[in-house]
C-alpha cells in the first residue's frame, strides 16, 4: 500500500452519502483512525450510511473479476477449514481447541494473508471493488433473524429480558465512560461497547452501521471479541462448577457474558443441556435488543457526536436516513422464521437450516473481506488502550452478569 493510499484512508473527511460535509468526531491520544470518507457503495438497498470504507478507485471489471475469485477462494478455504480441522484434531490434545474456534478466526486470518498477498503483488487498489463488506455484512445479518425463533424466550422470558436490559445498559454505559476515560474515538467507544455488552461481533456491525464507523476500527473490534470469546468457551463452564453454581444459574452467566452465539452454545454444551438452552435463551434475548442499541445510536451521534454548533437540530428525516435499515430486515426474518416453523412444524427446520447455511456464508465473504480491507496503518494508530478497555469491560461483564444469574434464574428451568 503506497503512502499516498495509507493516508487517504486515514485522513479524509467524514461526509454523507450525497458529499455533504458530516462532522467530524476527534479522536484521543488512543483514538482509533477518525472516519473516512462515506462511500458506502452498498447502501443502495436502502441500509443507511454505515461503515465507511476507503476511497476506491475507478472500477474495472476484469479487475473485479480476480477480486472476486480471491475473495471466494478464501471463503472456500475458511469454510473447509472450519469443518474439517475439528475432525483431523480428533483425539489429539487439540480436540477442544479445534472445534471451539468459529469461522471468523479463519475468514480474519485467511483475509490478512490475502491482503498481505495481494499488497505485494500490487493489485491491492485494483481488486478492491470486489471486497463488498458492507453487503455481506447486511445480507448475513437480515439471514441471522430467521436462527431466532422469538417462541423460544417465552419459557424463561421474565428473567431473561430483565437481565438483558440491565446487563446491556449497565455494561454498555460503564464500557462507553472507560473508553472516554481514555480517550477513544466515540465511533471506536461505540463499536467497544456495542460488542461486549450485547452479541459481540454481530452487534459492533449494528452499531457501525449506525455512527458510520471506519472498516479498520470494525476489524479491531471483531478480532478483540475473537480472542476474548475463545478462552471464555473453557473458563466459564469450568468456574461455574468451582463455584457450585446450578445449571440455569450457570446457562444464564454463560449467556450473559460471551460475546458469540456460536461460543455461547459450546460453553453451554460444556456445562450441561439444561444450562445450554439457559444460555441460548439469554443469548437470544440480548441478540434481539441489538435493533433498540442501533436506533439509540443513531439519534446520539446524529444529535450530539456530529452535529456543528451552528447546524439545525435533525429530523427525524435525518434519523430515518442514518438508521442502519438491515435492523428491520432482521426483526422482519425472525418474525417470519418463527411464524413459519409454527405453521410447518419439523418440516421447517430443513429450510431454516439452508437459511442459516446461507447465512454462514454471506457472514464469511464478509470477514474475509474485512480482512483483505484492513489498513495496517489506521490499526496501528489505535494502540493498547482499546484492548484495557475491552479487557475491563469484560471482567465487569463477568461479574455484572454473575449476580444478575444468581438473582434472577435461581430455580428457573426450561
Amino acid at each position: 500500500m503506497s503512502a499516498d493510499a495509507a493516508r487517504a484512508a486515514t485522513d479524509a473527511p467524514t461526509g454523507d452519502d450525497e458529499g455533504r460535509p458530516a462532522g467530524t468526531s476527534t479522536a484521543g491520544p488512543a483514538g482509533a483512525a477518525v472516519a473516512g470518507p462515506d462511500q458506502a457503495g452498498d447502501d443502495s438497498a436502502g441500509a443507511g450510511p454505515a461503515i465507511d470504507p476507503a476511497p476506491r478507485p475507478r472500477a474495472v471489471p476484469a479487475w473485479i473479476a480476480v477480486g472476486l475469485l480471491v475473495l471466494l477462494a478464501l471463503a472456500g478455504l475458511t469454510r473447509y477449514l472450519e469443518q474439517q480441522v475439528p475432525v483431523l484434531a480428533e483425539d489429539t490434545a487439540l480436540e477442544g481447541v479445534a472445534k471451539a474456534v468459529e469461522y471468523p478466526v479463519y475468514a480474519i486470518l485467511l483475509g490478512l494473508l490475502g491482503n498481505v498477498a495481494v499488497t505485494l503483488l500490487g493489485w491491492r487498489d485494483r481488486v478492491s471493488a470486489a471486497f463488498r463488506t458492507e453487503f455481506f455484512i447486511k445480507t448475513g445479518l437480515v439471514l441471522l433473524g430467521a436462527s431466532i425463533n422469538l417462541a423460544v424466550i417465552a419459557s424463561a422470558a421474565g428473567p431473561a429480558i430483565a437481565q438483558a436490559i440491565l446487563l446491556i445498559s449497565g455494561v454498555f454505559l460503564f464500557t462507553w465512560w472507560l473508553a472516554g476515560r481514555f480517550g477513544l474515538d466515540d465511533k471506536l467507544r461505540a463499536l467497544l461497547a456495542s460488542a461486549v455488552s450485547i452479541c459481540g461481533v454481530s452487534a459492533a456491525i449494528a452499531a457501525a452501521g449506525a455512527v458510520r464507523a471506519r472498516r479498520e476500527q470494525l476489524a479491531y473490534t471483531a478480532s478483540l471479541v475473537i480472542v476474548f470469546a475463545l478462552p471464555s468457551i473453557f473458563l466459564l463452564p469450568w468456574l461455574a462448577g468451582v463455584l457450585g453454581l446450578s445449571d440455569e444459574v450457570a446457562g444464564a452467566w454463560i449467556g450473559g457474558n460471551i460475546d458469540t452465539t456460536a461460543a455461547v452454545t459450546a460453553a453451554g454444551a460444556l456445562a450441561g443441556e439444561e444450562a445450554l438452552q439457559i444460555a441460548s435463551i439469554v443469548k437470544v434475548t440480548q441478540n434481539a435488543l441489538m435493533g433498540v442499541v442501533a436506533v439509540a445510536l443513531t439519534a446520539y451521534f446524529a444529535l450530539r457526536v456530529e452535529r456543528r454548533p451552528d447546524a439545525a437540530r435533525p429530523g427525524v428525516g435525518e434519523l430515518w436516513r442514518r438508521f442502519p435499515k438491515f435492523v428491520l430486515g432482521f426483526v422482519a426474518a425472525s418474525v417470519i422464521a418463527t411464524w413459519y416453523l409454527d405453521a410447518a412444524g419439523a418440516d421447517g427446520k430443513a429450510t431454516i437450516a439452508i437459511v442459516n447455511d446461507l447465512r454462514v456464508w454471506f457472514l464469511i465473504l464478509a470477514f474475509v473481506s474485512i480482512g483483505l480491507e484492513v489498513r495496517v496503518t489506521a490499526l496501528r494508530e489505535a494502540g493498547w488502550r482499546p484492548v484495557a478497555v475491552f479487557a475491563s469491560a469484560t471482567v465487569f461483564n463477568l461479574l455484572l452478569a454473575l449476580g444478575l444469574a444468581v438473582l434472577l434464574f435461581r430455580g428457573v428451568s426450561v
